[in-house]
């Protein structure tokens, strides 16, 4: 039973192999001209959202960058008009998309009491602000690179 289904799989197995194989050789290694620009990157997300949010938060100082993950983690910055406050952002890029979904930011915010720095809650208004400011800068990057 076993030898009679074996040999009428060993056609379909060659065919199925020989069609994978011609598949194969006919790829070629480069991107083609109707692969969207934003796809083409070495990074594993969006290169328009990466650098505009690096540059938007270029006045803060940063704990990390993983370009391959889309995660960029701000330290702690107070506003030296008002030192008693301070914030930290992370920025996470979901896509390779450019779309107003593919950003997502999230901050905490302290206020000095006492000496103390005590966890306040931060509006989104202000996180919204963030990913708005980095969504403009992006979609002028990719104008520029487009026009340019």
């Amino acid at each position: 039973m076993f030898r009679r289904t074996a040999s009428r799989l060993a056609p379909v197995l060659v065919v199925a192999a020989a069609l994978s194989l011609g598949a194969c050789a006919s790829k070629s290694a480069r991107p083609t001209s109707d692969l969207a620009a934003s796809k083409v990157t070495t990074i594993g997300v969006n290169s328009y959202l990466w650098r505009a949010s690096l540059d938007t938060l270029s006045f803060m100082p940063l704990v990390q960058t993983d370009s391959n993950g889309g995660v960029i983690v701000t330290d702690w910055y107070a506003n030296p008009q008002v030192p008693t406050e301070r914030v930290k952002f992370t920025v996470t890029i979901l896509d390779q998309d450019l779309r107003a979904d593919a950003v997502r930011v999230a901050g905490l915010r302290q206020v000095n009491r006492g000496g103390q720095w005590v966890n306040v809650p931060m509006t989104a208004a202000t996180t919204q602000k963030l990913e708005d400011l980095i969504l403009t800068r992006a979609r002028d990057l990719r104008r520029a690179s487009v026009v340019g």
